[in-house]
């Protein structure tokens, strides 16, 4: 799933491209694309793209009235895209052919010049989506115990999923850190993609992370001293940084394969640190990739789930 780094770059190619077209139509090209029904994404035709951001795993399209265009209430939409494991937020060049329903196809955007952006996504799930939120929705507050993951989809035609993400993961400060992983016990890695918790990061980055911070995924984030925290926190950020200064030099977003790694997506590969094998403890639905040369003092981890915890 693409993580802060490829939202973000995407985001940055995405207005530079598009800030200020005027959006022309807006089409869903199949029933699960919108999440919500209030206020329609029809709303924003004859406004302007005025930015795209991200926050956490999600792509913020802001559309605001003309200057001179009464409003009443707030200003402007928000369209929230999720992209999933596999969704793209694709550009369609004016001009290009423009399919009635489009295989992967999950909604359309057209703007008067010509240029176009289409949701899609392969596959039969269909989970990338579209919120269409008033205002600003970014700045909205935490509600305890909700988050994208947990809601059900009757839940999801009305909540703004931004609300219960935790802080994004580049703005924590080790004092923050430090509270966070004191109130949140749990194993390193499932830490630092707990969207509730700290926002942005998912496996892979989270297997890069503890391995530039030479620390088990394993780990118990109730056991690090100062000192550890301190070390999470600046492999997040070089970490980040790392795969952001790559993706930004690529014309759309990078596959799954082609994101810088030390260690994730590499087992049974020689360690760029240290030279030993980097290993595996494989989940049904992921893998935790680690090398214990640089994490865990020599020592192999279970692979199964019932691995202690290895400090």
């Amino acid at each position: 799933m693409p993580e802060i780094p490829e939202i973000r770059a995407h985001a940055e190619r995405l207005e530079a491209l598009a800030a200020g077209e005027v959006l022309k139509r807006v089409e869903p090209l199949s029933f699960t694309a919108f999440k919500t029904a209030s206020p329609p994404p029809s709303d924003a035709v004859g406004w302007p793209l005025r930015s795209v951001g991200q926050r956490a795993k999600y792509l913020l399209l802001r559309f605001a009235p003309p200057p001179h265009e009464p409003t009443t209430g707030e200003s402007g939409l928000t369209f929230v895209v999720h992209l999933m494991q596999g969704g793209r937020l694709r550009v369609l060049e004016p001009g290009a052919n423009r399919p009635r329903r489009p295989r992967d196809g999950l909604a359309r955007f057209e703007f008067d010049s010509g240029l176009g952006l289409m949701l899609t996504e392969p596959g039969t799930q269909k989970r990338a989506g579209v919120w269409v939120l008033a205002g600003d929705p970014a700045g909205a507050k935490p509600l305890s115990g909700t988050s994208f993951e947990a809601i059900d989809a009757t839940s999801a035609a009305s909540v703004n999923p931004l609300i219960g993400l935790g802080p994004e993961a580049t703005d924590v400060d080790p004092a923050s850190m430090a509270e966070l992983m004191a109130a949140h016990s749990a194993r390193l890695h499932n830490f630092l993609r707990d969207q509730r918790v700290i926002s942005g990061l998912g496996r892979r980055m989270a297997n890069e992370i503890c391995h530039r911070a030479k620390l088990s995924p394993f780990a118990s984030t109730a056991k690090l001293d100062a000192e550890a925290v301190g070390r999470v926190v600046a492999a997040i950020g070089t970490v980040v940084d790392e795969s952001l200064t790559a993706e930004r030099q690529l014309a759309q977003m990078s596959r799954s394969a082609d994101r810088p790694s030390a260690v994730h997506a590499r087992t049974g590969e020689p360690c760029p640190a240290c030279g030993d094998v980097v290993r595996a403890v494989e989940y049904r639905d992921y893998t935790v990739n680690y090398c214990a040369g640089c994490q865990t003092g020599g020592r192999v981890l279970a692979d199964n789930t019932t691995s202690k915890f290895l400090r």
